[in-house]
C-alpha cells in the first residue's frame, strides 16, 4: 500500500507552466477515471489551486514505476511536452507524501506563510474525488487528517492570524478601530488595484455603504460597479469627506486632502472618527491631517512596517505548526502500521489454512482406515491449531498501539514468509 505525489507549485515552476498544468473540477474527475482505467492508480485526489497542481495517488500492489507513470499521465492529460516539466516536478513518497500534504493544508507551503485559502481548496478536492468514488480506505484517512491539521494549526497558533498583506493589513486596523465593520461606511478616493483589495476585504466584512471618487468618472463607475458602491463627482470632495467612517485613497502622484479640507468636514461630522488608509505614492494626505482629533491615518510604510511585523510574527509560529504536523504524521504511520499488519495477517492466515488442508489431505491418504468422524476432527484440530498460532499477534495488533509504531518493516515480513510469491 504505497502513496505518491507527483506535482508542481509556484516555487518549482513559473505561472505559464502552472496555467497549462491546472485542473479544474471536472478535468480532475476525468483524470481519476483515466488513472484508474489505466491501472495507474486504484485512489487518487487532484489538488488544484493557482499556486500548485498535484496528484495524490494509491497504485495497485502489483505496479511497477507507478511515479513515472503518473509524471507520463501528468504530461499527456494537459498537453504539455515533458521537457517542459523537467525540473518543475516535485515527487514524494509515503510519509513524505503525507507530510507534503500536511503542511500544504496547515499553510505552511504556500506563497503567503499561513494563509487561510487554503485549507477550503484542499477540503474542496477531496470532496470533489470522494464524491466521484476515486478515494479509498488510504486517502479519506490521509486527506481527514490533513484538514484536522489545518483547523488545529489554525486554532492553536497564529500563523493565519496576521495580516500579511498590505492591503488586508488596512482593513485589519479598520476592524481594529471601528470593531465590526457591519453598517459602517467607506469612501474609495481613485481607482488603484490597492485601494479596490482593501475595500474589497471591508465588503467581505459587511460594510453597509461604498462611494466611489474618481478623477474619471468613466473609471470610476467601473470600479463602483465591481465594488458595490456609488459614484460620487470629483468636484463634491469635500462635501463626500462628511460621509465615511472610512476613507481609502489611492490617486497617483498627488495631494488630494489637506488638512483644512479635513477639519472643515470633522466639524460637520461633529468629530465622529475618521480612519484613513493612504496608499498613494507620493501621499495623497497631508501629513498634519494625523493632527486633528479622532482621526486614524495610516499610509503605505506605516503599513508596510505592520506586514513586516506580522510577518516575523508569523514566521515566528512556523515550529509550533510543524510539530502539530509531525503529531499527525507519525498518526497516521501508526495506523498505517497497523493496516499493513492486519493486511500481512489476512494473507499470512489464509497461506498457512492452505497448507494445513493440503497436510492433513496428504497424511489421511496414508490412514485410508481412519473413519470419516475422526478424519474430521482432524481437520478441526488443525484449523484451530491455526488459529491459536495467529491469535496472540492479531491481539497485540487490535490493542497495543505502540507495537504498531514499532513495526518498521513489514515487507521483510512479508518476504520471510513468502506472501508476496504466493498471494491468497
Amino acid at each position: 500500500m504505497e502513496i505518491l505525489l507527483v506535482g508542481l507549485n509556484h516555487r518549482t515552476a513559473a505561472v505559464e507552466i502552472r496555467e497549462r498544468v491546472a485542473f479544474n473540477s471536472d478535468q480532475a474527475r476525468r483524470a481519476a477515471d483515466e488513472l484508474r482505467s489505466q491501472g495507474i492508480l486504484e485512489e487518487i485526489v487532484v489538488l488544484s489551486t493557482c499556486n500548485r497542481s498535484e496528484l495524490y495517488g494509491v497504485p495497485p500492489e502489483a505496479a511497477q514505476d507507478s511515479i513515472t507513470a503518473m509524471e507520463d499521465f501528468l504530461a499527456a492529460f494537459r498537453r504539455v511536452r515533458p521537457a517542459d516539466l523537467n525540473g518543475c516536478l516535485y515527487r514524494r513518497r509515503d510519509a513524505d507524501a503525507v507530510r507534503h500534504l500536511f503542511r500544504v493544508a496547515a499553510g505552511l507551503d504556500s506563497m503567503l506563510l499561513g494563509e487561510a485559502e487554503i485549507l477550503g481548496q484542499v477540503r474542496q478536492a477531496y470532496g470533489t474525488a470522494f464524491e466521484h468514488g476515486a478515494t479509498g480506505s488510504v486517502l479519506n484517512r490521509m486527506f481527514q487528517s490533513a484538514l484536522e491539521v489545518g483547523k488545529r494549526v489554525r486554532t492553536e497558533t497564529e500563523i493565519g492570524t496576521r495580516p500579511i498583506s498590505v492591503a488586508f493589513a488596512g482593513a485589519k486596523l479598520a476592524e481594529r478601530i471601528f470593531g465590526n465593520l457591519r453598517g459602517h461606511k467607506a469612501l474609495i478616493l481613485g481607482a488603484g488595484a490597492m485601494g479596490e483589495q482593501v475595500v474589497g476585504y471591508m465588503r467581505d466584512r459587511g460594510i453597509a455603504r461604498l462611494l466611489v471618487v474618481n478623477r474619471s468618472r468613466e473609471r470610476g463607475e467601473e470600479l463602483a460597479r465591481r465594488v458595490g458602491g456609488e459614484v460620487v463627482d470629483w468636484e463634491n470632495i469635500s462635501s463626500a469627506l462628511e460621509v465615511p467612517d472610512i476613507l481609502v485613497s489611492s490617486v497617483g502622484g498627488e495631494k488630494v486632502l489637506t488638512r483644512a479640507m479635513v477639519e472643515r468636514a470633522m466639524a460637520t461630522r461633529a468629530n465622529r472618527a475618521l480612519f484613513i488608509v493612504d496608499l498613494g505614492v507620493p501621499r495623497n494626505v497631508e501629513a498634519a491631517v494625523s493632527e486633528l482629533y479622532n482621526i486614524y491615518l495610516y499610509n503605505i510604510d506605516d503599513l508596510t512596517a505592520i506586514v513586516d511585523q506580522n510577518r516575523k510574527a508569523r514566521e515566528e509560529e512556523v515550529p509550533r505548526a510543524e510539530a502539530i504536523v509531525e503529531e499527525h504524521v507519525a498518526k497516521f504511520q501508526a495506523w498505517q502500521a497497523g493496516l499493513h499488519a492486519a493486511t500481512l495477517l489476512s494473507q499470512l492466515r489464509a497461506k498457512l489454512q492452505r497448507q494445513r488442508e493440503a497436510f492433513v489431505e496428504e497424511r489421511l491418504e496414508q490412514m485410508p482406515e481412519l473413519a470419516p468422524e475422526n478424519r474430521e476432527k482432524m481437520a478441526k484440530l488443525t484449523e484451530e491449531l491455526v488459529d491459536r498460532v495467529l491469535e496472540g499477534p492479531a491481539e497485540h495488533l487490535r490493542e497495543v498501539r505502540e507495537l504498531r509504531r514499532k513495526i518498521q518493516d513489514l515487507e521483510a515480513l512479508r518476504d520471510l514468509f513468502g506472501l508476496d510469491r504466493e498471494r491468497p
